[in-house]
Order: C-alpha cells, then structure tokens, then sequence
C-alpha cells in the first residue's frame, strides 16, 4: 500500500507559525514527530500532500491506490488496523475530523465518498496548546513503543542519583555525570550521544534526542522534550523544542513550543502566567487577532529560526513567527510577525537576504547546507506574511 500524509488545512491555519516550513506531520511531538510515529507503526515509509511550495522538500508519491493518513493525528494500534480495512471510497472520520481515507486522488478531487464515523480514540493535535499539553502522555506512549524488548545502557556515574531505574532508558554514546535523573513520575529517555552534564535535575516525563546538551546544573522538569542538536540549560518546564535550537543559559522557559534553528539570549525568560490568573489569549493566524486559549498557563510559540537577546522577557502567551531577531528591555509584544527585526521599542522588516545570510551561517556550523530548496520556502513565507508587517 502506498501511504500519504496530508495537511488538514484547516488544521494547519490553526497551528502556524509552526507548520510555515513544515508538513503537520513534521511537528515533534512527545519524543518522535508524527511522521516517524506513522512510519514506525506502519513500517513503510511515507510521501506528503502538503502545501505547494514545500512539496519539493516534502516530495508527495501518488499511485492508483493510496492511503491518505491525517498529519495531525496520531497512530495507536486500533486506529491503524481501522485504517487498513478501509476499502477504495471510504474515508475514517471522528468528531468532523478526517482521519483517513482510500483512494486514486487527494480528497478535494473526489466526487464521490463514504463517511464511516469511527468509535474508537485517537489523539489529534487541533491546537498549538495541544502540542505541549499533551506531550507528557505522547512521551509515555512513544517510550513504551521505542524501548519494547530492548534493554537500556547502564548507567554507570557513581555521583549520578537515580529514581526508577526501570523508567529510564539510555541509548548508546549517553554522557551522564553527576545529574539526578528522577522517574517516578514518568519516563526518561536520553538519545543517542547525549550528553547530562554536572547538576543536571531532571524529572520524567522528559525526552532528549541525539546530540543534544543539558547544560551545568539544567533542571528539566516534567512534560519536557528537547529535539536532536540542542543545548539547554536554566529552567524548562512542560516545552517542546522540535530540534536544532539552543536555550544554553540560565533563565525559565514554560509551557512552550520551539520550533528549529531558534536561539535564546542569555537570562531570557518567558511568562506561563498572567498575574490576574486570568485565561491567556494567543494570537489566531486563522481570525487574525488574540482568541482565548481557555488556559490558565501558556508561555510563549516561536517559529523557526527566530533569536532573541540577552534578557529579553516575553509576555504570556506570546507567539512569534519565523525569521524574527528580538532584543531590547521591557516585555516583547504578544504578537510578533514573521522576519521581524527589533523589539518593545518597534520593528522593521528583517529583510530576505539578511535572514538568509543567518541562515546559512547557523546551519554550515552543524555541518549542514542551506540549499537553494530553503531559500525557496523561507522566501513563499516572506511573501505570504507580508500584510503583517504593514504596521512596520
């Protein structure tokens, strides 16, 4: 069978900034992204239906009998064994979302389709918050998934404090030295070559990808994802970070999802609650103004490859675009556009080939390559948010 992960459109709206340079599908949510959940459930791979202009780095295959899966929904087993009993025409639905269906065509082609509303259960990112709400129970469902019938490397730093060993799970090249590692309220996993350094306190649920660096003395509570190629440090509480991005200083960050190649200042720190207890609001990409969250805590989205200065404070429930460079005193507004240059003093338009230059300086020192295939996209969503810098 030929498998295609599709964007739900209106589902994507909801979750921008995150999904500008990226499939749905692409979101690291619990300790994989959706995709590798997909292909790991299926054991196939996996083509994209997604937005136009990243179709050429998220390539889409389309033969004559497909499975169009929904990037924003997660596998389990009984939903993917519903999945493969449908027959060509039929479509897998729950509460109005489309979660699969067969057939030769993309779905908005079709003029004919049959509607089965399934029973089961199945967990649907339809909203940014989601991402870090429920990323504790993806971080339990992908650890009990990744680690069955595989046995973990000791742990074998004699300064370094364990609690619930058996919740802990260490893949080769881990460099743990005097941290405490406590999963007694969920799992630990540490990536591949990843390195704890001294002081280090940690508390499951907690995931931290290959390559990546808890800093001296990092606490790393609860609900907390670190994508590969990071270095964090201070405090981080209930974050995902997808990978690539750097939060090496001291400084909170709650309840919060980074996307990649984003870097936090030294002593920067982000607000999870208002002082009025009062429900946050976040800016809407799909009604173009703040819509209430109706939670009490939410912290800061920032898209990708945006930094921010020494220092800089960032509102409850701030969302930031893609491209933006940040700094100055006083707190940040909660809304801040894509390649935006500047901060609570006013903005100007980060120009394209400006970003472009960071770019690909940020990306030659992890050894990678800024192609042409980046340039490409990074300017369609230059492009495409140009109305909201017009107050620029």
């Amino acid at each position: 069978m030929n498998y295609i992960i599709f964007d739900d459109s209106s589902i994507r709206a909801i979750l921008l900034p995150l999904t500008f340079v990226r499939p749905v599908s692409e979101i690291r949510f619990g300790i994989d992204t959706i995709t590798e959940k997909w292909q790991d459930y299926l054991d196939d791979s996996v083509s994209f239906a997604t937005q136009d202009y990243l179709q050429e780095k998220y390539p889409l295959l389309l033969q004559s009998d497909n499975i169009f899966i929904n990037g924003a929904v997660c596998p389990n087993v009984a939903l993917l064994e519903a999945i493969r009993g449908l027959s060509s025409g039929q479509l897998l639905s729950l509460e109005g979302v489309t979660l699969a269906y067969r057939s030769a065509s993309l779905l908005d082609t079709l003029d004919t389709i049959e509607v089965i509303e399934w029973d089961g259960t199945a967990t649907i990112i339809r909203q940014l918050t989601d991402i870090f709400l429920l990323n504790g129970e993806q971080i339990k469902a992908d650890f009990a998934r990744i680690t069955h019938g595989r046995t973990s490397q000791p742990i074998t730093d004699r300064f370094t404090a364990v609690y619930n060993e058996s919740q802990i799970f260490v893949e080769e090249g881990v460099n743990i030295k005097a941290a405490t590692l406590n999963a007694e309220k969920g799992p630990i996993y540490l990536g591949k070559d990843v390195i704890i350094m001294e002081g280090a306190k940690i508390q499951g649920p907690f995931a931290i990808l290959e390559g990546s660096v808890v800093n001296l003395d990092g606490k790393m509570r609860p609900n907390t994802t670190i994508g590969p190629g990071c270095k964090v440090g201070g405090e981080v509480s209930n974050v995902v970070i997808f990978g690539n991005s750097n939060k090496g200083h001291e400084g909170f960050m709650g309840n919060s999802v980074i996307a990649e190649w984003c870097n936090w200042g030294a002593d920067t720190n982000n607000s999870n609650l208002k002082n009025d207890y009062s429900k946050v609001e976040l800016w809407s990409y799909v009604t173009n103004r703040f819509e209430n969250s109706g939670l009490q805590f939410a912290g800061l989205i920032m898209g990708d490859h945006s930094k921010c200065g020494i220092n800089t404070m960032f509102n409850t429930g701030t969302v930031v675009g893609i491209n933006c460079n940040i700094f100055g005193a006083d707190f940040q507004p909660k809304h801040i556009p894509s390649f935006a240059w500047g901060g609570s003093a006013g903005f100007k338009t980060y120009h394209l080939r400006k970003a472009n230059q960071v770019a690909r300086a940020v990306l030659e020192r992890r050894g990678r390559v800024f192609e042409g295939i980046e340039e490409n996209i990074l300017k369609a969503v230059f492009e495409q948010t140009e109305a909201h810098r017009s107050a620029f």
